[in-house]
């Protein structure tokens, strides 16, 4: 069978099951819904593209940058939980990976695939972004204008996106949290560095194709425009807006010298990663995944092996308040591992330094985070589910005593930073924040019935928190 062949089946296969998820029909209708909550009023509520403090006046070429930059850099982390849990996230490697096709074809006809469906989604976000402009928008309707401004600014990072998604698939070690945990890294990179740069150098200020390939999500240039002296402070997300609009020459910043190039190399970067997942593919190892071979691994496993059964050990008595003993339990199993308590332990000694806003509850919460997400992907399993249905409690109360072992926890690491100042504050922010992340890693747990959507919706909350302090 030949290349096309084998990408062209991938390909249509994964269509296929991409259009029985459902998910895939609440993608499309959010981009035209989410729309109008991407382009800020006058007031500066919702999703704002700021230009020193100010608003820009809506034109067509402004109205398809913000967009464009709102979907490149806030909503990426949406498209990687999307691409990681819908309907083609289980494949049928135990038959592929002993085929003669060719593992590149395989990989370039889902990330075909993959792209395919995001662009649905940019096209529908096209065709609400020229209603926005026809309502909203100021000067005379260009729907070109928006769609050319849109395309650009957003069609790599979406590429780029799907092909990390697949080379991530095509190795052990990123299959699972760890994929995750990196995304996460390089979304924020892809964004903090070129605002960095962006302050503090004045040389990248200057457009030209090497400066410009700095900046994967394609937002520095359409605001800084093609002439340094032009660049002034903006800002993304949510900001004090002050009253009235500024003007901003979009067009330019898309026409500077060498950012059209920058975007078609990234797009190309994008399809060659795809290709070189297949090229190191990793096929699957069917092992025991508990079994720790080395002396480091032992150390730092959850628990220590099971004592052996005594035939002669009386029954065990009931317990006289059950719900006590599932807190118990889920404490346990949130915080099992020498390495879990090795890091709580020195997470609790940052609270010493003073700053628990600043440094000790971020520290805190990201562990929580991890800690609490991989317990609810435990317990909140699809497969697992009918069984916990038969014990004497119910799941809802499992649910509550995981809600309550993760605040107890949040208390614990924050204890020690009452002491400098001698104030319940570091209480007070660990029972708000783990309380905060407790339910919402069990809800998200319960509804996806895995641990990878709290996951990432946790982590892009930390960054918010974190970038807060």
């Amino acid at each position: 069978m030949s290349a096309v062949a084998v990408a062209r089946s991938s390909l249509v296969t994964s269509l296929s099951r991409y259009s029985y998820s459902w998910g895939l029909w609440l993608l499309l209708l959010l981009a035209p819904v989410g729309a109008r909550f991407m382009i800020a009023p006058d007031d500066g509520a919702g999703i704002q593209v700021a230009i020193g403090g100010h608003l820009p006046f809506m034109t067509s070429p402004t109205l398809g940058v913000t967009l464009g930059i709102v979907v490149s850099t806030l909503l990426l982390p949406i498209g990687f939980l999307y691409l990681r849990s819908n309907v083609t996230r289980v494949q049928p490697w135990q038959i592929e990976e002993v085929t003669a096709a060719s593992r590149v074809a395989i990989m370039l006809g889902r990330f075909a695939a993959d792209v395919a469906i995001l662009f649905a989604m940019l096209a529908a976000l096209t065709l609400a972004g020229w209603f926005l402009g026809w309502l909203i928008g100021s000067g005379p309707l260009n729907v070109w204008h928006i769609t050319m401004a849109l395309w650009l600014v957003a069609a790599p990072p979406l590429m780029l996106l799907a092909g990390i998604r697949i080379f991530f698939d095509s190795l052990r070690i990123t299959r699972r949290g760890f994929g995750e945990f990196l995304y996460f890294c390089f979304w924020l990179a892809s964004i903090a560095v070129p605002a960095a740069m962006s302050d503090t150098d004045p040389a990248y200020l200057k457009s030209t194709y090497a400066t410009n390939m700095i900046d994967s999500a394609g937002f520095i240039r359409p605001l800084a425009g093609p002439d340094p002296k032009e660049m002034g402070q903006f800002s993304i997300g949510s900001t004090d807006i002050e009253p009235g609009r500024v003007p901003l020459d979009a067009m330019a910043g898309l026409h500077a010298p060498g950012y059209m190039a920058s975007r078609l190399s990234w797009a190309a970067i994008a399809v060659a990663l795809a290709a070189f997942a297949g090229l190191v593919y990793q096929p699957h190892i069917a092992r025991n995944r508990i079994r720790k071979r080395d002396r480091i691994a032992r150390w730092f496993a959850r628990t220590r092996p099971p004592a052996p059964a005594d035939p002669a050990a009386p029954p065990a008595l009931p317990a006289a308040v059950p719900f006590i003993g599932l807190v118990k339990a889920e404490f346990r199993l949130i915080g099992g591992g020498r390495l879990f308590m090795l890091l709580a332990a020195i997470v609790a000694l940052l609270g010493l330094g003073g700053d628990y806003r600043g440094a000790g509850s971020p520290a805190a919460l990201l562990l929580l985070i991890f800690a609490l997400t991989a317990q609810a992907g435990r317990t909140e399993a699809r497969g697992l589910r009918p069984l916990a249905g038969t014990t004497l409690l119910t799941p809802w109360h499992r649910r509550a005593a995981f809600v309550l072992a993760g605040i107890l926890w949040a208390l614990l690491m924050a204890f020690p930073a009452c002491f400098p100042a001698m104030s319940a504050e570091p209480l007070l922010l660990a029972l708000a924040t783990g309380g905060a992340a407790s339910l919402i890693t069990i809800a998200l747990a319960a509804f996806s019935g895995s641990a990878f959507a709290p996951r990432m919706v946790l982590l892009v909350l930390w960054y918010g928190y974190f970038s807060a302090s």
